[in-house]
């Protein structure tokens, strides 16, 4: 095996005045030394790779680097610049340039070499003895290792060791490796796993170990967590992580994804890194920041329920040197983000619901802004209000009629998005940006022809499979710009809209148009099944899939311009269902406080607010500790509640709001009557199955204060996972 770089490889007046001259300059040494076959060809794989992201270093660093069918052995060139050279670096251009290149294989002996350039270029002493040697060959040593930097040297012989000089590059790799690990600043840190991507490129295997042994004490974590509606479960999977990796002593920064936004994590603290957990049930937005690093990808209720696992899981990955794909293939992967979040096994039916939940979770704000502005408005002027001239052309200060108008008129104007926004997301979520157009278009189309809600769907679902058939033509590299801004929009609104007015668009309105007449026809035991059925499935999962399907089952029907009886009924059965669960825990906890634990009861108190506002993921730490006495006590309340909400003739047209929305109810009293005797049957449920576990098994009785764990689901002890 020849040295990884030779005298002959460095070049210490580089003349270069720009990155393509200089990687040119240095190829054209590896090319002479027989390194490289192809000179134009290697540059072209240099240039591709710098192309990708920047490989400047802080520090005056440059490392331009690929992997090429065109290099014959891993080969390391170095040149040393006065003029300086931009490689992209953020404080500045670059006087020391790696010219790093790495065949289709090479083994393992050049990453030893490569993991201690990458901590030594760390170093001032090592940096400062390539800006003042005036030898080739010293150089060409220093990088090996075979010669240490002066300082390391003195150290050496004050000790008593034996020179390194000469004894080769796994002698002087060792004491690298044994050196006591120190916090880095982020910089240096970014600086590192750019060089340890580099060492990667060459080695092919086995980087992420060698990064992640230089990497100092603590480990450090990024999380990212999101769900739908971005309300509970992103800030419970949030606080579970925190609270575990406190316990397991490792750094732990977590960005919330919420429907209202998000605040960026800083590049400096995503760059620092060691690894990144993602617990979410909607897209990662803009996950190519966190590409190139361990990683573990789950449900948002698995960072609620498990964050101990995904912790240990991460630092598995990074001890065996798993890291996802560079940002680049990120970027390029033209698979849609849902795809892209979830895990490489999942079947068509777990990426369905992952599609539908996209478009549901963008949908979410236009429906609770829209209808709670209409509520407002029949709460001030009425129901006649809806037939208001526009108050863009008549509106008197005054007149509280006019308040009551514009409310209206600016919620329905919100009202109108709904399908639309539904159709574009779910193709967003199949398709990526792409899918976007042909998917508004359709939502349009669908609300045009009277399609609704399931129009909506539909052709979401069909904008996103057209548009991801169209991706999958190879088109000329001279067409592949325009295919995303003028192609594919072009093609895919013309199918999508064609598909719906022509074919299919009839039968779903006349599809929707049945199901209104059925729920306006429903009376007597016909509607109490359905409260039930309702009531069943919001409790079931608290927020998950199937709480999400009965949710946007009951808004879409009270989206239209004039929703029918029946579809208020079923508004106001969903949202009284929903309340129960958090209630419930709440109730068991205020009444038999010694069945929970001690972060179990500070959880109940937080559990009113949450049930009072309609958040069914307030139930979520109860029912993670104990699914089989929780989750069960939970739908016999809400089915309880749905039937009487359904038997009371109760309607709601404001899609959220717990109890603050009463006043616009239709039979208050009867409504707050269904929800408490929901609320009192599951507690009761849930107090006589938690004591019936604590009768046959005395010596798990309730923990001391201050204890953290709760009988387990399945007989044992589980883990209480924190919430706000």
């Amino acid at each position: 095996m020849s040295e990884l770089i030779t005298a002959d490889l460095v070049d210490l007046d580089l003349s270069a005045d720009t990155k393509e001259a200089a990687a040119r300059s240095l190829a054209e040494r590896m090319v002479a030394a027989g390194r490289v076959t192809d000179l134009d060809g290697f540059l072209a794989d240099v240039a591709a790779r710098e192309a990708q992201m920047p490989t400047g270093l802080d520090g005056g660093i440059g490392i331009p680097h690929c992997r090429s069918e065109h290099v014959t052995e891993p080969t390391l060139a170095f040149g040393r610049s006065a003029a300086r050279i931009d490689f992209g670096a953020p404080d500045g251009p670059a006087d020391l340039i790696f010219l790093i290149a790495a065949p289709a294989g090479a083994d393992s002996d050049h990453l030893t070499i490569l993991s201690g350039l990458a901590r030594r270029l760390m170093s001032a002493e090592f940096t400062g003895a390539l800006r003042s040697a005036d030898d080739p060959g010293r150089v060409a040593a220093l990088i090996r290792g075979d010669q240490p930097e002066p300082s390391a040297a003195a150290a050496g012989t004050e000790a008593g060791a034996e020179p390194t000089a000469g004894e080769g590059a796994e002698p002087a790799a060792r004491p690298l490796a044994a050196e006591p690990l120190a916090p880095k600043p982020a910089a240096a840190r970014t600086a590192e796993a750019k060089v340890a991507e580099a060492a990667e490129a060459v080695s092919g295997e086995g980087a992420g170990a060698g990064s992640q042994a230089a990497t100092s004490a603590p480990f450090r974590v990024v999380a990212v967590t999101s769900c739908p509606t971005g309300i509970a479960h992103t800030y419970m999977a949030a606080e579970s992580l925190e609270n575990a990796a406190r316990e397991a002593g490792v750094e732990l920064v977590v960005e919330t994804q919420g429907s209202a936004g998000f605040d960026k994590l800083p590049p400096a603290t995503i760059a620092a890194a060691d690894a990144v957990i993602f617990a979410h049930d909607v897209e990662v937005r803009e996950k190519a920041r966190f590409a190139g690093k361990p990683t573990v990808d789950v449900g948002v209720k698995a960072g609620i329920n498990r964050p101990a696992e995904l912790i240990a899981e991460v630092r598995q990955k990074a001890a065996r040197g798993e890291i996802s794909a560079p940002a680049a293939a990120a970027d390029a992967d033209r698979s849609a983000p849902m795809d892209r979040a979830g895990e490489p096994g999942d079947r068509f039916g777990t990426r369905l619901r992952k599609w539908l939940m996209t478009g549901v979770s963008y949908m979410v704000p236009f429906v609770a802004a829209g209808g709670l502005l209409i509520a407002l408005a029949f709460a001030i002027g009425g129901y006649e209000i809806a037939s208001a001239k526009s108050v863009a052309d008549h509106f008197i200060w005054t007149e509280k009629d006019s308040w009551a108008a514009l409310l209206f008129q600016i919620g329905a104007a919100a009202f109108t998005f709904l399908v639309p926004v539904l159709a574009g997301f779910i193709a967003y979520g199949m398709a990526d940006r792409p899918g976007l157009v042909p998917g508004f278009v359709g939502g349009y189309i669908a609300t045009t022809i009277k399609a609704g809600f399931l129009g909506g769907l539909v052709a979401g679902l069909i904008a996103g499979a057209i548009v991801m058939g169209i991706q999958r033509f190879k088109v000329p590299a001279s067409l592949r710009g325009i295919m995303p801004v003028v192609v594919i929009p072009l093609i895919s609104s013309a199918i999508v809209g064609f598909l719906m007015f022509v074919v299919i668009g009839k039968p779903i309105a006349s599809a929707q148009e049945a199901m209104t007449d059925w729920l306006n026809g429903l009376s007597g035991t016909n509607a109490i099944m359905l409260g039930v059925l309702l009531g069943l499935m919001m409790c079931f999962d608290l927020g998950g899939p199937v709480n999400k399907v009965a949710y946007a089952f009951a808004t879409g029907g009270i989206t239209v311009a004039n929703p029918s009886n029946g579809s208020l009924k079923i508004m106001a059965a969903v949202m009284a269902a929903g309340m129960v669960p958090p209630l419930a825990m709440a109730l068991a906890t205020t009444v038999r406080g010694r069945l929970f634990t001690k972060t179990e009861r500070e959880n109940g108190k937080a559990a009113w607010v949450l049930g009072a506002s309609f958040i069914s993921e307030g139930a979520i730490p109860f029912a993670a500790a104990d699914p089989l006495r929780v989750i069960p006590s939970s739908m016999v309340g809400g089915a309880v509640t749905g039937a009487l909400s359904m038997t009371f003739d109760c309607t709601l047209r404001a899609p959220h709001g717990g109890i603050f929305v009463v006043p616009l109810i239709g039979q208050p009293f009867l409504y707050l009557l269904a929800i408490v005797a929901g609320t009192v049957v599951s507690a009761g449920l849930v107090i006589v199955l938690k004591g019936m576990r604590k009768a046959a098994r005395p010596e798990t009785a309730a923990p001391a204060a201050g204890g953290e764990t709760a009988p387990g689901g399945a007989g044992g002890e589980a883990k209480v996972p924190a919430t706000v």
